[in-house]
């Protein structure tokens, strides 16, 4: 394909992904209302793992289709960084100041880190225990992810400790529940169509530029399958529920990590992911979640000016995949 005919892919599948993300906002707002959910466990849970579809989507198609884990990686890994930087530095701009309470900086975000080191120290088991013993590549199989999916598994208990005391609001609104689950059943299906446009843009780039489709799932399908997210956590913060925006972008990530790269594992058995290069992405997902956490920390809020401390640190980064791309800079093995 031409580079004309990615870009076009890549916009239109995008395009895709954003009605199927409005549709899955107000299905999940509905659902979450007709169950009565605390708003953190509504952004943290049901919005997040609605949103997290996409992400989830990419790791099957990608597996299943196309014979590739690495781009399933790329795409989780960059995602996780988009959402870190870019969403809430959205979202406190769409609402200054973003503000956020105690659970969702003490329960969220660090349970959000512990998935981190969770899902390293299993790629780091991986090359340990790989057959043929190299230290540059990380072998994965299906008892190494039920790991991070066990992690997952003390989260949602975690959570329903949450619900068990919880007395829901009256709701008033008439909401039909077979309706809601029909519409969030329709965007899903509009996301996958889109997410597989995107994994055959990735991967026509990738052919095209000749360099590892790992870099180009970290940029390209992470941000298009960041649009759910985005859209929900924005429209969140519009409500002035910076709780549940933020805890969406949290508690998506956390699915992300611990479900749908397993997920993958899962399906095909055993995976092969280079450890060199998923490390240091690793590593600045762990600085940008530091970044956030200490923005969020301060005084309980995100202020206008640290939003634009977010995105222009995302801008750094997509900076140093670009000039790693056409060969300026050799900070990452295999680029």
């Amino acid at each position: 394909m031409s580079i004309l005919a990615l870009i076009v892919l890549t916009v239109v599948s995008t395009a895709i992904v954003w009605a199927g993300s409005r549709l899955l906002d107000t299905a999940s707002q509905r659902l979450a209302l007709y169950y009565g959910l605390p708003a953190v466990v509504q952004g943290a849970v049901i919005v997040a793992i609605g949103s997290s579809f996409p992400e989830l989507a990419s790791v099957v198609l990608a597996v299943l289709i196309h014979g590739t884990f690495d781009l399933g990686v790329g795409t989780i890994v960059g995602s996780a960084i988009f959402n870190i930087l870019v969403i809430p530095a959205v979202a406190a701009l769409t609402r200054s100041p973003l503000r956020v309470n105690r659970a969702v900086v003490y329960k969220e975000a660090q349970f959000y880190m512990l998935s981190i080191a969770v899902l390293l120290l299993t790629f780091s088991f991986g090359v340990i225990y790989n057959t043929n013993g190299s230290t540059s590549v990380s072998e994965i199989g299906r008892p190494l992810a039920l790991i991070p999916l066990a992690v997952y598994g003390l989260y949602l208990f975690i959570q329903y400790q949450d619900i068990v005391d919880y007395e829901p609001p009256i709701n008033t609104e008439t909401i039909v529940i077979s309706r809601e689950w029909l519409r969030l059943a329709v965007a899903l299906v509009l996301i996958v169509i889109a997410v597989e446009g995107l994994i055959r843009a990735a991967l026509g780039f990738g052919e095209l530029f000749d360099s590892p489709e790992f870099i180009w799932g970290l940029v390209i399908v992470a941000a298009g399958t960041s649009l759910p997210d985005a859209i929900m956590s924005v429209r969140a913060a519009a409500r002035d529920e910076g709780d549940v925006s933020l805890a969406n972008v949290l508690g998506s990530n956390t699915f992300d990590l611990l479900v749908a790269l397993p997920v993958g594992v899962m399906l095909v058995g055993t995976v092969t992911v280079d450890y060199a290069l998923a490390v240091p992405m690793m590593g600045v997902l762990t600085l940008a979640t530091i970044i956030l956490f200490t923005l969020m920390r301060t005084d309980l809020a995100i202020t206008r000016r640290e939003a634009w401390v977010l995105a222009g640190s995302y801008g750094l980064f997509v900076v140093w995949i670009a000039i790693e791309t056409v060969g300026l800079v050799d900070t990452l093995p295999g680029v």
